[in-house]
């Protein structure tokens, strides 16, 4: 009897290499489904799970549910909805695509900063209602501008989009500093990147970028008082989560001069009220979540988890499981692997 991979994320009609499942002995099922009950309904006797677990809630009531499941693939790199917990104890192994779109999300990160830096929503608004920048006049509308080389980019969270920004940032002469209490100081060091505390990421820093994973400890890590410390030249970047912001927080400080900018790919809740009044401001940047994106990087976020189902259902370990420290339990509900 055929294994069943139940995909509960999906874009109907894109093209998907359903080849990958079927040959290892397999049936792809795709249900687009969002709550616990639809998920343990659909679920309960599927062998392998592939999932968008930023958004479908694998708690540890539906994975208690899961009675075949060896193995929860993840879409992407977040899995903010996924009890990795729940998963170890039942055995089950959970994995997540770590370099799907590394080079993007870094791009469109320095991508922000040179378009707050040279303030380039104020110079089209501008230039669309007749003004040019030769006119001495209405050059002062974009003072003060600071010249790249030379500055301060502080990276809360330093993993791999982080590190991918760094050789980028650094090449246009920025220096880099970070704060994440999870790395050790000499990974910093050996990227060519200071080590330092929050608050002095905070204060020292030109530009703040956000590439933490959210958890329950720095949700609205970012709120008034962090905005504060920083420069009233600064400027802040998240292509992370939206959660890491106190958004009313960045209000106040992008209209009262706390801050000089922000852009964000990413905000709370998403899609944004089209009425917040964030969206109204011209030294806010705003991309719409769209920082991962390329027909590349899709293609990748599409065939792995189906690679890393197929893997385990062939009797062979992940290659970017979230979760290594389940192989006993595994083994002891499943059998050997290779």
């Amino acid at each position: 009897m055929a294994y069943k991979v139940l995909m509960t994320a999906f874009m109907p009609g894109m093209p998907l290499e359903e080849e990958i499942i079927t040959n290892a002995g397999a049936e792809l099922e795709k249900n687009l489904i969002f709550t616990e009950d639809e998920i343990i309904e659909n679920a309960r006797d599927a062998d392998g799970i592939i999932a968008g677990t930023t958004v479908q809630p694998f708690t540890r009531r539906v994975i208690e549910n899961l009675t075949k499941c060896r193995i929860i693939a993840n879409l992407g790199i977040g899995y903010d909805k996924l009890d990795l917990e729940a998963a170890t104890d039942h055995g089950i192994c959970a994995t997540n695509v770590p370099d799907y779109c590394l080079g993007e999300l870094s791009d469109t990160t320095m991508l922000l900063i040179l378009a707050l830096a040279r303030k380039l929503m104020i110079t089209t608004a501008a230039v669309k209602e007749g003004k040019w920048f030769t006119n001495l006049q209405d050059r002062q509308m974009l003072m003060p501008m600071y010249r790249i080389q030379g500055q301060t980019l502080g990276l809360i969270g330093l993993g791999r989009i982080a590190r991918t920004l760094v050789p980028k940032a650094r090449s246009l002469g920025l220096k880099v500093i970070a704060y994440d209490p999870y790395i050790p100081p000499e990974v910093a060091k050996g990227l060519g990147v200071e080590p330092v505390d929050l608050e002095r990421l905070l204060k020292e820093s030109d530009f703040v970028s956000i590439h933490a994973h959210l958890t329950k400890e720095n949700e609205r890590m970012i709120g008034l008082d962090q905005l504060k410390m920083m420069k009233p030249t600064a400027y802040l970047v998240n292509t992370a989560r939206g959660q890491m912001v106190d958004q009313q927080a960045l209000y106040t400080a992008l209209t009262e001069g706390l801050i000089a900018g922000a852009g964000l790919d990413v905000m709370d809740p998403e899609p944004p009220n089209p009425d917040d009044p964030l969206l109204k401001l011209d030294n806010l940047i705003a991309t719409g979540h769209s920082a991962q994106l390329s027909e590349d990087a899709e293609a990748e976020m599409w065939r792995r988890p189906l690679e890393e189902v197929a893997s385990v259902l062939k009797g062979e370990w992940p290659r970017a499981w979230l979760n290594p420290e389940v192989k006993e339990k595994f083994i002891t509900r499943w059998g050997s692997m290779k």
